[in-house]
């Protein structure tokens, strides 16, 4: 199998997770077996089968480099939270393909102090992409005929992109490797106010599409159109072909697609939103079945650790056949190079269809996937495919960087027997700007001297956008109001800020407390005639306007 280190999860405007791509080096010494000499010096190296097997030795044997670390875990979860103040975590590791540890930590509900134990569900959002990257390659198991490079259209007709040659030609592989040209975020923040799968899927077409298979661009509903396309194929909901093709075989009892089943669990672990440093509280309940294969599953650690064992068998399932290795190791190797900002000092980040797949700084293949929700949800894998090894950590707070950072302590421990820097610190760094408020006027105030607002009478009525359906505005008790969605369930205030440009507070998954951003609105013969809402007019990694966010005044 091959893979790697960097962990994804969503990017910033509407990404769900967790997704730039981050590689943090790991540094310290380590010591071994020696390759031959050369030239009278000895290398500190292991020898594989060929030269790109070649890895820096464990410190001691693999079994007790395991136990050791196993020993050391706990107290690795529990430091974590108490640096943190996330509420609750729970950890499973595999070892040549059996569960050698459940863990469980922590509080499930900060309100009730519900414990969490080894059978309490979470929300493991991205993570959601590596697993149904695994369905899709038992589909292809089933059918042979289907491949990682069977466009798209072949299987589902309807689906259209905002380009003909993409239409025509974007693949499965194209989709779960983040390659359509759909910008991070695109369709998420339809998902924020409230339509369904069908309607976003149909009006993706209407999104401006980065080139097609030279960037990487994370993103939810892309990868969405790729699984639902082989559900398709099937005749089958996505939610059915998970469940048949791998959460029943596997005996993933608990794991679920839907998000109605995961509010009906009693033992389930609520969502905690960082309102401050060490500050998590539960104010949100994020819905993410319209991209369920991207980001809608729930699970435990444990049944996530049966899914690990088949990848690292090679899709074995008690040791017989059950996953054609061809396109699992497809789906578990590099397609892309999804680091941003690497230099020739750098080793670079890659992602496969639904994984990240890097290494760490002996040399051996990591494969990982973060997950999070900005609303309260933060989730982290790694797999050692060489060492038949994997963790997984679930909690339940906003993305700062836990479950990543005790996935590398736990990998430090096993390949260094010694930890190669502080990681919960590291990580806290590296995903602060997930908590950060958005919008082009977050952390503003309107400027001195600033245009009196006209008349609420002058703003008032409905506006459609082809994109995001209707804006209706109204006034009450002296304030401007807005309404948008499918049912009109997304509101929220507009207030003064200068003349005609007003401001509003979006909110959902991409904007965390404190977001605020700028309702421009346009007139025809003095009379209102539009508005753009600038957060849903530009996609965090695209610098110009899309466009999506123009209203025009209907009513």
């Amino acid at each position: 199998m091959a893979p790697a280190r960097n962990r994804t999860g969503a990017a910033r405007r509407g990404s769900p997770l967790i997704a730039a791509s981050v590689t943090l080096l790991m540094v310290g010494a380590v010591a071994g077996c020696s390759a031959p000499p050369q030239g009278g010096q000895s290398v500190h190296v292991q020898t594989g089968a060929a030269p790109n097997q070649d890895v820096m030795p464990l410190y001691t044997d693999r079994a007790t480099a395991v136990a050791a670390a196993l020993k050391k875990l706990p107290a690795h979860v529990a430091d974590a939270l108490k640096r943190t103040g996330v509420p609750g975590a729970t950890v499973a590791v595999v070892s040549k393909g059996k569960t050698v540890y459940e863990g469980a930590f922590g509080v499930r509900d900060k309100r009730t102090g519900a414990p969490v134990d080894v059978n309490t569900l979470f929300m493991i959002a991205s993570m959601s992409k590596p697993i149904s990257a695994t369905i899709v390659a038992r589909a292809m198991t089933e059918d042979p005929s289907i491949t990682w490079s069977t466009p798209i259209k072949d299987l589902m007709p309807s689906m259209t992109f905002n380009d003909p040659y993409v239409t025509a030609n974007a693949t499965i592989g194209d989709a779960f490797a983040h390659r359509t040209g759909i910008p991070t975020g695109g369709g998420d923040e339809l998902e924020d106010l409230g339509f369904d799968r069908d309607y976003i899927l149909a009006h993706l077409n209407q999104i401006p599409l980065a080139p097609f298979r030279t960037t990487y661009q994370y993103s939810n509903f892309g990868l969405t159109t790729g699984a639902v396309a082989v559900a398709a194929s099937r005749h089958e909901t996505w939610e059915q072909t998970a469940k048949e093709l791998l959460f029943d075989p596997l005996g993933m009892t608990s794991t679920t697609s839907s998000h109605a089943e995961f509010l009906a669990t009693r033992d389930r672990a609520v969502q905690h939103a960082r309102i401050g440093a060490g500050d998590f509280e539960p104010l949100f309940d994020r819905d993410p079945d319209a991209e369920a294969p991207a980001g809608g599953v729930a699970s435990t650690a444990g049944d996530v650790a049966k899914w690990m064992a088949v990848v690292l068998d090679d899709g074995k399932l008690a040791g017989k056949d059950f996953i054609d290795p061809a396109p699992l190791t497809q789906a578990f190797s590099a397609q892309i190079v999804n680091s941003r900002n690497s230099a020739l000092d750098q080793r670079p980040g890659h992602y496969g269809f639904g994984s990240n797949v890097g290494s760490g700084a002996g040399g051996r293949v990591v494969l990982s996937h973060s997950g999070g929700f900005e609303l309260g949800t933060a989730t982290a894998e790694a797999m050692v495919p060489d060492l038949d090894l994997g963790i997984v950590v679930l909690t339940n707070g906003a993305p700062i960087g836990v479950p990543e950072a005790v996935n590398q302590q736990f990998l430090d421990d096993v390949l260094y027997g010694a930890q190669t820097r502080d990681w919960v610190k590291a990580y806290g760094g590296v995903f602060a700007h997930y908590n950060a408020p958005v919008g082009d006027l977050a952390g503003e105030k309107p400027p001195a001297g600033a245009a009196p607002q006209a008349p609420d009478a002058d703003y008032v009525g409905t506006y459609t956008s082809p994109y995001l359906g209707t804006l209706t505005i109204t006034s009450s008790g002296g304030k401007l109001h807005g309404a948008m969605g499918p049912t009109g369930g997304y509101t929220f205030d507009i207030d003064p800020w200068n003349g005609d440009t007003l401001s509003f507070a979006p909110t959902g998954e991409g904007a965390p407390p404190g977001s605020l951003s700028s309702a421009v609105f346009t007139r025809a013969g003095g009379a209102v005639h539009g508005v753009t809402l600038a957060y849903f007019d530009k996609f965090a990694q695209v610098p110009q306007p899309s466009g999506l966010g123009v209203f025009t005044k209907t009513g």
